[in-house]
């Protein structure tokens, strides 16, 4: 599966402990990343300062469903099972 181009789930809802270029100290779950634009676009998409973390995520059913609500919906629900 592919990432639905402007939905910015993974990029919203997980908390993200590794340092991403204007939030040295990541962000906690439910807070929009810095680096995401008004599009739902990552600014540093195939950067080298795009955390690993971000780089490794692959899309799945599972984890992104068939639409960007039901993925920020899933993976809010997955961020608070792990907490």
């Amino acid at each position: 599966m592919d990432c639905r181009l402007g939905c910015g789930a993974c990029c919203i809802a997980p908390s993200i402990t590794s340092a991403i270029p204007g939030m040295p100290m990541g962000k906690p779950a439910g807070v929009r990343c810095i680096q995401l634009n008004a599009d739902n676009l990552c600014m540093i998409f195939g950067q080298p300062e795009r955390p690993d973390v971000c780089a490794e995520f692959s899309a799945s059913i599972d984890v992104c469903g068939t639409t960007n609500e039901q993925a920020l919906w899933l993976i809010t629900d997955l961020e608070s099972s792990t907490c």
